[in-house]
């Protein structure tokens, strides 16, 4: 059961079931490209945003990467998430922290004066947007689909490990689950 409302025709991005995709590519001012690499190492070492962190602000995002090309001349940030993208819009708008070290990085890119609002947000974003000319996914699910499955199939390991699950175990209800964990 989804819990986002699908990508719509009209969103910037292509989806796939509730999920969109979303690719901006930006220039980086002259001189800026190690600024801005050490922009992108401060975001990395930000709680939610390191390697084997799963907190980030935003809990509709699948995964967000910043890339630079052409000599570091070029920024590309590319990210997929749940839900229509005015609704990622504004999370991202109104999500403070996250929102300054953004400010942080794209200071560093052509035509960003800030974001005082969330009309010049999306107008600096729809400019430098590009829609993928192909998007697909392995999985299927929310985020929180995603991550309830990890808690409940968590839990049936703990279950499995339990000592006394032995007699429980039996059940022939539960061969369908037993027949999975075995996987």
């Amino acid at each position: 059961m989804a819990t986002s409302a699908p990508p719509q025709p009209s969103d910037p991005g292509l989806g796939v079931g509730p999920t969109s995709e979303f690719s901006l590519f930006f220039r980086v001012k002259p001189g800026r490209s190690e600024s801005l690499r050490a922009a992108l190492n401060d975001l990395q070492q930000t709680p939610g945003y390191r390697p084997g962190d799963y907190g980030m602000a935003i809990t509709t995002i699948h995964e967000a990467r910043f890339v630079l090309f052409d000599d570091d001349t070029r920024l590309a940030f590319i990210t997929s998430f749940d839900g229509r993208w005015d609704a990622y819009m504004e999370d991202f708008f109104n999500s403070g922290p996250t929102l300054a070290l953004f400010n942080l990085i794209f200071e560093h890119a052509e035509g960003y004066d800030g974001l005082p609002d969330l009309a010049t947000e999306k107008a600096f974003v729809l400019g430098a947007q590009q829609r993928a000319a192909a998007y697909a996914r392995n999985y299927p699910g929310t985020v929180k689909e995603i991550r309830k499955a990890q808690r409940v199939n968590a839990a049936f390991q703990r279950v499995l490990d339990h000592p006394d699950a032995a007699a429980a175990l039996q059940h022939p209800a539960l061969q369908p689950l037993l027949d999975e964990a075995g996987d």
